[in-house]
């Protein structure tokens, strides 16, 4: 398996109030890397981040059946695996699995209750994560407080059992959130860096991600390491660096 964790791979803009197709994002050899492992006539299966948001899900394969071919990666069938669904897909039968952006610890749950972690072993080809996508690859996911009153909830889990395609925790959209107060706290001061008390994230922005490939897990693009209480810049633009 060729795995992609990414903050943002576009496809996508919004324009008065509803999403229309784009291109993906071109930074950091995103769409090269992507080009070079694609298979001709791709079969892609779209996992939803909320299975009962069947409106994103639609919106999410309308854009992708746009954005990858119009750089070149041709798609023969696009499945949607939300609450739509009658009869589970495997997905050892496509080609390119696409983890959606949303809700992470919502995601985590459809996750767990469809039993994709066991249903990915057979599974060979790319997967690509988005945001929460990405997020919940890890061995052990870090959902950092996203949602009003999540902060200040001492119940809410931060750390949720994952996919295990990666020991990284994830990061994603660092130059829109880095800067976020919820409930009162700084998302990255208050909230992220006593986190990762004993702990490693990997901040990305969006255009940034890691590829997981035979084994090795290459960094490309601007990258924050938040160990310990301590952010450090590791990666810039149009640079790599192996994990």
């Amino acid at each position: 398996m060729t795995v992609f964790l990414t903050s943002h791979i576009g496809g996508s803009v919004k324009k008065e109030g509803r999403r229309v197709p784009s291109s993906l994002i071109d930074a950091n050899n995103l769409v090269v890397n992507l080009k070079a492992r694609w298979p001709r006539q791709a079969r892609v299966l779209i996992i939803a981040a909320d299975p009962r948001d069947t409106e994103k899900s639609e919106s999410y394969r309308s854009c992708f059946l746009y954005a990858f071919p119009f750089h070149g990666m041709d798609i023969e069938i696009c499945d949607v695996w939300d609450c739509r669904v009658e009869i589970a897909p495997k997905p050892a039968d496509y080609n390119v699995v696409i983890l959606s952006g949303g809700h992470v610890p919502t995601q985590n749950t459809f996750f767990r209750e469809i039993g994709l972690k066991e249903k990915l072993k057979a599974f060979q080809g790319i997967l690509i994560g988005i945001s929460a996508g990405t997020m919940n690859c890890a061995e052990t996911v870090y959902a950092h407080p996203e949602l009003e009153g999540e902060a200040a909830d001492p119940d809410y889990q931060r750390f949720l059992p994952g996919l295990g395609l990666t020991k990284r925790m994830v990061l994603p959209h660092y130059q829109s959130i880095k800067d976020d107060v919820l409930d009162g706290l700084r998302v990255f001061e208050d909230i992220a860096c006593p986190d990762s008390r004993g702990r490693e994230f990997y901040a990305l922005p969006d255009g940034s991600y890691i590829l997981s490939e035979n084994g090795t897990e290459t960094l490309y693009g601007e990258a924050y390491r938040v160990k310990d209480g301590e952010i450090t810049l590791i990666c810039n633009n149009n640079e790599s660096l192996v994990l």
